[in-house]
């Protein structure tokens, strides 16, 4: 069973995803530890209400950075986690912190990588006139959204979508996705190959 930590920003749902899928059998882990970076977030609440630790490590600034992350890798550290999941946190992780978990971080991205990386990727994709849009999980390393690929699922795009309308197709599919990745990633029967992880299944 893999030991995940959780980082959040906002409402969670993709936390509320990984803790339903365990509950259902889905995914062999525990979520040991969810930290945001935001004290409001409604995630501590679903973290709260499924008997999971939470913490909150405020963001206090670029001229905080380095701080910020010797903390949060202290914290991962201390939990012995096996998996960091990215659900939604809103920080570029350190570099230092990416080294501290080799192949030990993913995240989930709502476009179809590398397309469209960084912020409201959404509106960019919308912008750019794609007819197919989605989300990636991805291994983090110290670029932006540039780590290697595990899962992808894609979605139509409609005449008539909005950023709002797109964005909760993609989230559907971000929550299929991340239990998906995560089970193939503590599976250990992969390897990757450029930008991709492939199965060894």
């Amino acid at each position: 069973m893999g030991r995940l930590a959780v980082l959040i920003s906002g409402r969670g749902s993709n936390l509320q995803a990984l803790i339903d899928a365990i509950d259902a059998g889905k995914l062999d882990a525990e979520i040991v530890l969810v930290i945001s970076d935001r004290a409001g977030a409604l995630g501590l609440s679903r973290a709260q209400k499924a008997g999971i630790p939470a913490q909150v490590l405020l963001w206090e600034g670029e001229e905080r950075r380095t701080q910020y992350f010797e903390r949060m890798t202290e914290l991962l550290q201390k939990a012995q986690v096996d998996l960091v999941i990215l659900a939604g946190f809103m920080r570029l992780l350190s570099a230092n912190l990416v080294r501290a978990f080799p192949q030990g971080i993913i995240n989930i991205h709502p476009s179809l990588l590398p397309a469209f990386p960084g912020l409201r990727s959404q509106r960019q994709a919308l912008e750019y006139g794609v007819k197919v849009a989605g989300c990636t999980v991805h291994f983090v390393d110290e670029g932006l959204d540039s780590g290697p690929i595990i899962v992808q699922k894609a979605v139509p795009v409609y005449d008539g979508d909005t950023e709002e309308i797109l964005s909760e197709r993609i989230l559907v599919k971000e929550h299929e996705a991340l239990p998906e990745a995560i089970s193939l990633v503590l599976s250990k029967q992969w390897q990757i190959r450029g930008r991709r992880v492939i199965c060894e299944y």
